[in-house]
């Protein structure tokens, strides 16, 4: 997806909004990541690693045809749904911390998602061909049109159709990570993996991390805003 802009003039107010929300993005990235240094310090009583939690939800949930792996990076955690594997970082993979398990147990919630089918993985999933073609192009695209915006508008409103696209996807990724974290925060207590105490920093670790989709989301609204505006401006 697109995350920076292309300033060409025109669109002064969703501009400075976006200028805004990159303070706020900034803020909130700091913010998970002392999360979860401070989360990843703290151990499970029950000394479960990330890996363990993962194949422990998975099984609880009858779901076999999906492998845990590890994979290099910090927080590089992630659901393939194409492979079917969860894939950890080093980090959760091999940790017993109350970060660790958090993040297992939340990417293990979309492997859920999809052995459920979720209306709303399913509707993501759907989107993401068009999204990948989407953000191939656009970038060079809104360039083109906002050069040509006086002989030829209808390119740059071809650009913001599909920058439109990116940001409906991006909406649609949160009710996806909203309720797989919900559904790792239930399992993991109600199976007694964590106490109540632990059961907050989780819950806490998780509110942090879906935050930055929250920001992602709403960059991209203000960029097609802004857009919107050089278009609308340009007679």
């Amino acid at each position: 997806m697109i995350h920076s802009l292309i300033f060409f003039g025109g669109g002064s107010s969703s501009y400075f909004l976006l200028i805004i929300i990159g303070i706020i993005g900034w803020l909130v990235q700091n913010r998970l990541k002392s999360k979860f240094e401070y989360y990843g310090k703290i151990r499970l009583k029950k000394g479960y690693t990330g890996a363990e939690v993962a194949q422990m939800m998975l099984a609880d949930n009858g779901i076999t045809d999906v492998k845990v792996i590890s994979t290099p990076g910090y927080l590089t955690d992630h659901y393939h749904p194409v492979k079917k594997t969860v894939n950890l970082s080093e980090p959760v993979y091999n940790s017993n911390s109350v970060a660790a398990v958090a993040v297992a147990a939340h990417e293990c919630g979309h492997a859920v998602q999809h052995a459920r089918a979720y209306p709303w993985l399913k509707l993501r999933s759907a989107l993401v061909p068009v999204v990948q073609f989407s953000s191939s192009l656009v970038t060079w695209i809104l360039i083109a049109g906002i050069l040509l915006i006086k002989t030829f508008p209808q390119l740059l409103l071809f650009g913001i159709i599909l920058f439109a696209a990116t940001t409906l996807f991006s909406f649609i990724t949160l009710p996806v990570e909203y309720d797989a974290s919900a559904r790792a925060k239930k399992w993991l207590l109600e199976k007694g993996i964590v106490d109540t105490e632990e059961s907050k920093g989780v819950a806490d670790a998780l509110k942090w991390a879906a935050r930055t989709y929250v920001v992602a989301a709403l960059s991209s609204l203000a960029t097609l805003l802004y857009y919107l505006q050089i278009y609308n401006s340009r007679r």
